[in-house]
């Protein structure tokens, strides 16, 4: 499967945010989940934190948790109130912290369980939740589980993963997305049987047919929920469930990978057991990430009698941008779709970039310094304006870029170096898929925060795990500080705005418009309150033809000076008031 594909379904793993408080406390309105019925959740603004790439407190060229504390004014002043941590537990770092080695310890180079207990504290001081990440699909090879499990054959933990014995013959082909060979079947001497992995082959796959296994990593979820954290994600979940028997499944069936990979087996019984051994314990807040095949399946995980999970977090959306570009009638027509099935009942989560993918403006705006700020803050502007909990990564309301990385050298992320072997072993398009990865490669995202025009970008006093990007003396914190019409400040302007109104939170949305390829317009209205969204997603002045009269509008913000009316100019966005 080509890499572009294998982003787009894995692109950030399945999402479980919550709220929680001690266990001891009664649960509040954990299952209400009608669009109208205001939750803390609904009105969250989400900023996910890459911590390997945020701060780097030591100067052994890796953010860590002191570094993320050091900033935590700053990310108070971003308007958010909820940041998403990637992975910080104990791992070899085969997958960057998504290969846990230790689901109650801290990897050594973020550092220590005091500092992340300050961190929690300082964040709590400030009003922000904290939500973790957990990855149970699969562990790392180098977990006790594992070793115990590949120790022998009658082992209590072998039937913590999926092995096949070799007496039963090679078992049928699972593609595995981030393996050299792709096989998902890693063949293991000692005990004569594969093992199964749908990621690195250092990334077994956990067996949650398992009782005793799903019982550990419930412990596991109330160790941190009691320890007071707000909430956990839950990486990949839509693949945990498997169907055992392992069939043989039809040719090419990778090219379909999630209809086979995504929500089988008995996915939504171990949410409802999670559910009832954890979820309905706390106050929380869970999102589903990689809804599944269909919209019924979104629905079967989030509706509040099902007893799952409350939110979807679709991947449809952030998987339109391609190099060549991309169809905004066919942005609307997701977007619409997504808000339309879940108008009555559920709750969505709006993103368009995350850890997974590369940079915001880079994807779906114009990095081209001509359009870069205004293509920026017009996708703040749609990310702020929609119905749904917004996701935010960091960086990118610097409007940070790409890379422009051009050689195989420059890269780090596991899966990209893979695909580069494979490639060579196979005779491969090399050019090409290094001219593909400078679009979309991980790495574009993961490149540290660009916080000043010092060494490195102020990130560290040593050498960054990951390049610099070389625009950071142009592109950064300290300089959009100072200029109350950088990117930066856009955004703090638009997240006010969302906080303040919340007919951008509950309100009903309207597609306006709909066969213009250049505007992008809707209303947003609840309450006697009405608000009107113009974007322009294009480099060149376009007209919306909305049929609504502004001339008694409010504008209530504008990424440019001068703005106002129906005629946009590039990359124009604006949000009026219009009752």
């Amino acid at each position: 499967m080509p890499i572009h594909k294998l982003l787009s379904i894995c692109a950030a793993g399945c999402l479980l945010l919550a709220n929680c408080k001690q266990a001891d406390d009664k649960p509040k309105n954990i299952q209400k989940n009608n669009p109208g019925e205001q939750q803390w959740w609904k009105e969250a603004v989400v900023y996910q934190i890459y911590p390997r790439s945020f701060k780097d407190s030591d100067g052994d060229g890796i953010g860590d948790l002191k570094g993320i504390t050091s900033e935590l004014d700053y990310i108070k002043s971003l308007g958010v109130n909820t940041v998403w941590l990637n992975p910080v537990y104990s791992s070899p770092n085969d997958d960057n912290g998504y290969d846990v080695s230790d689901y109650r310890n801290i990897m050594k180079d973020f550092g220590t369980i005091q500092d992340f207990d300050a961190l929690l504290k300082g964040m709590h001081s400030r009003g922000i939740k904290l939500v973790m990440d957990l990855v149970v699909n699969h562990s790392s090879d180098e977990h006790e589980w594992f070793k115990q499990s590949k120790s022998s054959r009658d082992n209590p933990y072998r039937n913590y993963y999926h092995w096949w014995n070799e007496e039963q013959g090679k078992p049928a082909y699972r593609y595995s997305l981030f393996d050299i060979n792709h096989d998902a079947w890693r063949y293991d001497s000692l005990t004569r049987s594969y093992y199964l992995h749908y990621f690195s082959r250092k990334q077994p796959d956990l067996n949650w047919e398992n009782p005793k296994l799903r019982k550990e990593i419930y412990d596991i979820m109330r160790f941190w929920a009691d320890k007071g954290i707000d909430g956990f994600r839950l990486d990949a979940f839509q693949f945990a469930a498997k169907d055992t028997t392992f069939p043989a499944f039809p040719k090419h069936f990778e090219k379909n990978f999630n209809q086979y990979y995504g929500v089988q087996g008995n996915l939504h019984g171990y949410l409802q057991e999670m559910n009832k051994e954890v979820l309905s314990k706390y106050n929380v807040m869970s999102v589903a990430e990689g809804s599944g095949n269909t919209l019924e399946d979104a629905h079967n995980m989030v509706d509040a009698d099902r007893h799952e999970l409350n939110m979807a977090y679709a991947f449809e959306g952030v998987s339109i941008a391609q190099p060549n570009g991309y169809s905004l009638l066919h942005f609307k027509d997701v977007f619409t779709k997504w808000d339309s099935a879940f108008a009555q009942k559920g709750w969505l989560s709006i993103f368009l970039a995350n850890h997974d993918q590369a940079r915001l403006v880079s994807r779906f705006g114009n990095d081209n310094p001509q359009y870069r700020e205004v293509s920026s803050k017009m996708l703040t502007t749609f990310l702020m304006s929609m119905r749904g909990t917004p996701y935010y990564y960091n960086g990118d309301e610097l409007g940070m870029t790409n890379a422009g990385f051009t050689k195989i050298e420059d890269y780090k992320d596991m899966p990209t170096l893979n695909e580069y072997k494979h490639l060579k072993q196979t005779g491969g398009d090399i050019p090409a898929f290094l001219k593909r990865q400078q679009f979309e490669c991980r790495d574009n995202g993961r490149t540290p925060f660009q916080w000043d025009n010092t060494a490195n970008a102020g990130f560290t006093k040593g050498a960054p795990w990951l390049k610099v990007n070389a625009n950071y003396t142009a592109i950064n914190k300290a300089a959009q500080e100072k200029d109350p019409n950088s990117c930066l400040n856009y955004f703090r302007k638009m997240v006010k705005l969302r906080n303040d109104n919340k007919v951008l939170v509950y309100g009903k949305y309207t597609l306006l418009d709909k066969a213009n390829p250049d505007v992008y317009a809707y209303t947003r209205e609840t309450g006697g309150t009405k608000m009107l969204v113009l974007l322009n997603f294009k480099n060149k002045p376009a007209t919306a033809n909305t049929g609504i009269n502004l001339s008694k509008a409010k504008l209530l913000i504008s990424n440019y000076a001068k703005a106002g009316g129906t005629t946009l100019q590039p990359y124009e966005a604006a949000v009026y008031q219009l009752n």
